[in-house]
């Protein structure tokens, strides 16, 4: 059961797209490292619109992924990746689907 996530939205330098999108690609062992990490996504909304969004089954999950590698490396990589710093919202989840 998840109870809580991450809305993580950033926008890309014009050029920084293809890097941007590698950059998240390439944090997917380190979400499936984390064992409080239900589910992780890295989104594309749109030509330079990226998001990550994440889910927890509690608030202790969440602030060990918010202190973990994948945190880490996107606060190090934002200033030269993204336009503007990220916006990093925490949720609440109401209901969810998960396999299994």
């Amino acid at each position: 059961m998840v109870n809580v996530g991450l809305l993580v939205l950033l926008e890309a330098k014009p050029g920084k797209e293809a890097e941007a999108e590698a950059f998240l690609r390439g944090a997917q062992p380190l979400a499936e490292a984390e064992p409080d990490t239900t589910a992780w996504f890295a989104v594309r909304m749109g030509p330079a619109t990226f998001g990550i969004f994440d889910v927890f089954p509690d608030d202790a999950g969440r602030q060990t992924h918010l202190s973990g590698p994948i945190a880490a490396a996107l606060m190090e990589k934002a200033p030269d990746l993204f336009a503007k710093a990220p916006d990093i919202q925490q949720l609440d989840v109401l209901a969810s689907k998960l396999p299994g």
